[in-house]
């Protein structure tokens, strides 16, 4: 008998390989990819604006990276004793106004960088809604925990979302012709949107998703939101608050997303960074005896061998790390 749908996930034509530079940006389910991806030593640049849920904000923050925007002063408005950026998580948040302006615009000059020679963009997309400042008529990426009142919740029309997304891809194309485009919708339920509008936020999403992906020859999806939604489809899957996919549910996405998206001898090679990493985070109980200094001088072997026969991998903190 068979207990769970299929999903035929197409490889991606010129698939993700070690050399390539990866810039990730969007939700929280952004952060799950990026951080295996940095585990197994991949090149990347995560949400440099922070986490950001809806199309406007990803939009806004890839133009600011294609044209170099630096960021002034008087773009950051004080509340609850911190200075902020309506464009930015409340990690770039400070007490002291220099040094939030700092962190943004270090954060800037990183990402345009980045840009400027990176393989691939990948964009998670986590909500169809936008808040909009009502005193500018601004679109916000972040509230941060600002009354209520001061802002006006609209469900962002396909189109909307697709011509602000076109622009700015067609703004990374301009800078970076090589670059690809990856898209993946969030599996992370927005339950404060309820579940009937959430469900219309994700559609919207999606078929924003599938039309950029019809218009450019670089565009890709990956199904990240099916296989959680469609295939998974368990309660058992979710965190306690039921909104958050957990840790075999992302495992599960990351393990399809290799498959399909990572080319097969980067394959190969993730195999034996996983080694690597594995015995770096061993903690030994007794590190004094021969069998632990056997223990480093082989793995300092090893990673010695993989960087030399890998020059891309940057191993130098566990080559550190064996040496001692």
């Amino acid at each position: 008998m068979q207990f769970q749908l299929s999903l035929d996930i197409p490889k991606l034509p010129k698939p993700i390989k070690y050399q390539d530079k990866i810039l990730l940006i969007g939700s929280c389910f952004t952060e799950h990819i990026s951080d295996r991806l940095a585990a197994n030593k991949f090149m990347t640049c995560s949400n440099p604006h922070g986490i950001l849920f809806n199309p406007l904000s990803v939009a806004k923050s890839l133009n600011s990276y294609s044209e170099g925007k630096v960021y002034a002063e008087e773009e950051l408005f004080y509340l609850n004793e911190l200075w902020n950026s309506w464009d930015h998580h409340t990690r770039f948040s400070d007490v002291d106004k220099d040094r939030a302006l700092q962190k943004i615009n270090d954060s800037q000059k990183e990402a345009s960088a980045f840009l400027k020679e990176t393989d691939w963009v990948m964009i998670t997309l986590g909500s169809a809604f936008q808040y909009y400042l009502k005193e500018k008529n601004l679109a916000v990426a972040n509230n941060h925990r600002a009354p209520a009142q001061w802002f006006e919740k609209r469900l962002l029309s396909i189109k909307e979302i697709t011509e602000e997304l076109s622009q700015a891809i067609h703004k990374i194309q301009s800078i970076n012709p090589k670059a690809q485009i990856l898209f993946t919708i969030s599996p992370v339920r927005h339950i404060r949107d309820g579940v009937v509008d959430n469900n219309r936020s994700k559609a919207r999403l999606i078929e924003a998703v599938y039309a950029l992906c019809n218009s450019f020859e670089n565009a890709h999806h990956f199904p990240a939101y099916e296989l959680v939604i469609d295939i998974l489809r368990d309660y058992r899957f979710y965190d306690v608050d039921m909104v958050h996919p957990n840790y075999p549910a992302t495992q599960f996405v990351w393990e399809r997303f290799v498959a399909s998206c990572v080319e097969e001898k980067s394959q190969e090679i993730m195999e034996q960074v996983q080694d690597v990493m594995t015995a770096k985070n061993h903690r030994t109980r007794f590190p004094n005896t021969d069998a632990h200094r056997n223990f480093l001088a082989s793995y300092k072997t090893k990673t010695e061998t993989l960087m030399t026969m890998f020059p891309f991998l940057k191993l130098d903190e566990e080559l550190n790390y064996f040496s001692l």
